[in-house]
């Protein structure tokens, strides 16, 4: 199994803001966690709104949390908003947040860590989320 290196964090936080620009995007918060969710890095770009970075977190702490990704963990909050409720009290209310833009990072069939991004879409977040991941020789896992 790999670490997460740093380097390959920021490798992840700039392609994934590249991605975010090249498609037009508002602007956008990227946090990266290791498998153990020790933040690695964490970038945000001029004008994002306020709160984006909790957000962001949230998405990849959920990932984490519960090794889905966070699409797949809306799409549990819509069939068993209880189980999401219960999950949010246990792990605090900043700690999940059940739409897509949470996405694991695996190396091979290891997860490596989460990336969690906030700012336009949660359907652009993830779509940023899975071109840094992509970009710095991992695989995305998005829930879908």
């Amino acid at each position: 199994m790999t670490d997460l290196s740093l380097a390959a964090a920021q490798t992840l936080v700039a392609k994934a803001l590249e991605a975010g620009r090249g498609h037009g995007l508002k602007p956008l918060v990227v946090v990266v966690f290791d498998a153990r969710g020790a933040l690695k890095a964490l970038a945000a770009e001029d004008g994002t709104s306020l709160r984006r970075a909790e957000i962001a977190m949230g998405k990849a702490n959920g990932a984490l949390a519960l090794g889905l990704g966070s699409r797949a963990i809306a799409k549990r909050a819509a069939d068993d908003p209880t189980f999401i409720a219960a999950v949010s009290h246990v792990v605090g209310p900043a700690a999940l947040v059940p739409v897509p833009g949470g996405v694991l990072i695996r190396d091979g069939a290891a997860v490596i860590g989460a990336v969690g991004i906030s700012g336009d879409t949660s359907d652009n977040d993830e779509l940023c989320a899975v071109a840094g991941i992509e970009a710095a020789g991992f695989s995305a896992q998005t829930g879908a």
